[in-house]
């Protein structure tokens, strides 16, 4: 695919449709190979203690976690002409892992589910990577952040569609989901390869995007360790909260009485999808890099208030399910989003970094999937009896309240490190 690459030639906005268009349905499609299962329950299945669905969930959460941690280095130091081949051929692995999930028993099964989660965990970088270094990266950032806020629910309410329409097994519906989006997956990543790179005014005005080696992203992390150390500490709390939503989304509509609907997947996702598309999409206005930056700041912690707010009002009896899932799954998600690549993307613009957000990014996620990782098995083993509404009830309120100190520490330590840089004119690259 790289061999033939032949970019187009777009005038203006076209770049951009193109673009978002592009990144929203290749990340939609990926959550069709890692999200179906999860709209399963399993029900009657259990080893070593715990439901087989509770086990599918950390195992695969373990899979991903291991690809963010590789991709510190991979997403950091890869060429922009094997993107595509690797997003291709990422995806393929994952849907012939789905394919022996359906193959082999439990729980010989789950180990299927790791290298599928393994696999998909690197698909995001890859794409970002085509938006970054751009003066409408954050646009184009939020579509592609709105892709995994509905393709989330979307895929399973495809994956529960099957089961109730069709005969399909549990075992199979993840393979059989994943068929249906392959060929859009490629098509998609094709379009997205024929993207223009960014051009002189994007580089004037966000600074050259290169790969960077292991010495120079090293450093990187030295030069602003408090500062990234308060960010990723919050995105943790974020990434555990938004991780247990989703994956036992189904379990907390059944506990809830709405575990018959296929649609309410979708539904509790649509207000989150469209609020993180014009807060966090219109930031691209603003040229200002340092003020972007610190806007970040604010948006994260606007919406941990409003996921802690809503949350209050539910345990008081003043929403509903539905109301009180659309509105805190908002606010969890405007808080989450900006870490995804606008944050770091102001980030290196702000302080003339030769370099890349992917990197960063990746930080962050395997640090933020290990804690998913760890709260996963606290809720299976010693907190199995805890209701799933309850539990995430705690969850959104330790986020919110440590979120919003770690953030507002975080914004006055960047905020002085400008201050100091331009003082002593900070160069262009941070290395050396």
């Amino acid at each position: 695919m790289a061999a033939t690459r032949k970019p187009v030639s777009l005038p203006g906005w076209s770049t951009n449709l193109l673009a978002g268009l592009a990144a929203f349905c290749i990340y939609s499609a990926m959550y069709a190979f890692r999200k179906p299962f999860t709209a399963a329950s399993y029900e009657g299945v259990r080893f070593a203690g715990a439901d087989f669905k509770v086990w599918a969930v950390i195992i695969q959460t373990i899979g991903y976690t291991a690809s963010k941690f590789a991709g510190i280095s991979f997403i950091g130091s890869i060429t922009r002409e094997k993107r595509a081949r690797f997003i291709i051929k990422l995806i393929l692995a994952a849907w012939v892992a789905l394919f022996f999930f359906g193959v082999f028993p439990p729980p010989w099964n789950l180990l299927f589910l790791a290298v599928n989660g393994f696999t998909l965990g690197f698909i995001y970088g890859l794409v970002f990577a085509y938006l970054e270094g751009r003066r409408s990266t954050e646009l184009l950032g939020a579509v592609l952040a709105a892709s995994f806020i509905f393709a989330s629910g979307f895929a399973q309410s495809a994956g529960k569609f099957l089961l109730l329409r069709t005969s399909v097994s549990e075992w199979w519906m993840p393979w059989l989901t994943g068929l249906l989006f392959l060929i859009p997956l490629i098509v998609f990543t094709w379009l997205l390869d024929r993207l223009p790179d960014p051009g002189p005014l994007d580089k004037q005005a966000r600074t050259p995007r290169v790969p960077m080696s292991r010495r120079e992203r090293n450093q990187f992390v030295r030069k602003f360790l408090p500062g990234l150390a308060l960010l990723v500490f919050t995105y943790v709390l974020l990434t555990i909260a938004r991780d247990y939503r989703s994956n036992f989304a189904a379990a907390i509509w059944k506990e809830t009485g709405h575990g018959q609907s296929a649609a309410v997947f979708i539904y509790s996702e649509l207000p989150a999808t469209f609020v993180v598309l014009l807060i966090t999409g219109s930031l691209f206005l603003i040229r200002n890099n340092l003020h972007a930056f610190l806007i970040n700041h604010i948006l994260i912690i606007a919406g941990l208030i409003l996921a802690a707010l809503t949350t209050a009002l539910y345990t008081a009896g003043l929403l509903g399910t539905l109301a009180w899932m659309m509105l805190s799954g908002a606010g969890l998600y405007v808080a989450y989003v900006p870490f995804n690549g606008m944050l770091f993307e102001r980030m290196i613009a702000v302080f003339r970094c030769a370099g890349n957000a992917g990197f960063i990014i990746y930080i962050a996620d395997a640090f933020g999937y290990l804690g998913s990782d760890a709260v996963l098995l606290y809720k299976s083993f010693a907190a199995a009896t805890s209701s799933w509404v309850g539990f995430l009830v705690q969850l959104i309120y330790i986020t919110a309240c440590t979120g919003i100190i770690a953030t507002a520490l975080a914004a006055a330590y960047f905020k002085r490190k400008y201050k100091l840089s331009k003082q002593t004119h900070f160069p262009i690259a941070v290395y050396g």
